[in-house]
């Protein structure tokens, strides 16, 4: 188990959390998804073996999201199609048979859409952030990704009104790992970095660059799969769910100063319906 027991540490006046592989499955295991999707296309892309090309198109598009620019976020589509190509080249390369790019786009698009039909929020995750919201913690919702494709997520997984601040990095210009991602929604819950908890699955941007600002950096790792061989990034807490974060029912409520908030400037960042309720893209 890579869950660390620590002694019990006060919950903070805010979390700043991830939305895709901490709160909903969305793009964790590609490995089995592109089996999948490869295995739909079985006829077509014969005499290769589906699992064949599914692991040459998964090794380009690591290679590619490991050095892929910030702005590729926002074209995921079209990265898709890239990726699955460079798959096919890689493996045309290889001496194997010559896939066309029509198909390449077709087996792209339709992973994408599989992607989408697959995704849920994980269990627990909706009662444990309405837990934290009720117990008087600031809550801000920090995702990366285009602002039409986030913005979707978090209307269909009603995810709006759970946060104090929604920050898109579509809408607003900015994004993890950028420091300045991390200012902007600790300003806008008026807390410092002292007070406040970052919690999501990418080691750089959950972890490394938060705890460089002073943040209290917690890793989501929901398949239990320990940090990779060889890391040197150490979070301050290595949890499976957000409901271990909660604290014994026992426990008394959680109290904490009034915030002093600053409002987000940005067009459509912070929507809340009802004011009553206050890993890269494989």
């Amino acid at each position: 188990m890579t869950t660390m027991k620590l002694a019990v540490r006060p919950l903070p006046r805010a979390m700043l959390i991830d939305m895709d592989d901490t709160i909903l499955s969305a793009y964790g295991r590609p490995e089995i998804a592109w089996n999948t999707i490869a295995n739909e296309f079985a006829e077509e892309l014969a005499p290769l073996p589906p699992a064949q090309v599914a692991t040459a198109v998964l090794a380009f598009a690591r290679n590619f999201w490991a050095n892929a620019e910030a702005a590729w976020r926002m074209k995921l589509a079209e990265a898709r199609h890239l990726t699955v190509k460079g798959g096919f080249a890689a493996l045309a390369a290889a001496g194997h048979r010559a896939l066309p790019d029509d198909l390449a786009i077709r087996l792209a698009d339709r992973f994408t859409a599989y992607r989408e039909e697959e995704m849920f929020v994980f269990p627990g995750a909706h009662e444990a952030i309405d837990r934290f919201k009720a117990l008087g913690i600031r809550l801000a919702l920090v995702t990366n990704g285009a602002a039409d494709m986030q913005r979707a997520k978090v209307e269909r997984f009603e995810l709006a009104h759970r946060f104090h601040h929604i920050q898109i990095e579509g809408e607003h210009g900015f994004g993890k790992p950028e420091e300045r991602a991390y200012l902007h929604a600790m300003q806008a819950l008026g807390v410092t970095a002292e007070e406040t908890w970052m919690i999501g699955d990418n080691l750089e941007w959950e972890v490394v660059t938060p705890q460089r600002l002073g943040i209290y950096s917690i890793w989501m790792d929901v398949h239990d799969e320990g940090l990779p061989e060889g890391s040197t990034v150490k979070p301050d807490r290595i949890i499976r769910s957000l409901g271990e974060l909660l604290p014994d029912p026992a426990v008394t409520r959680h109290k904490t100063k009034t915030a002093k908030t600053t409002p987000c400037t940005v067009a459509g960042c912070c929507k809340i319906k009802d004011l009553r309720i206050l890993r890269n893209p494989l």
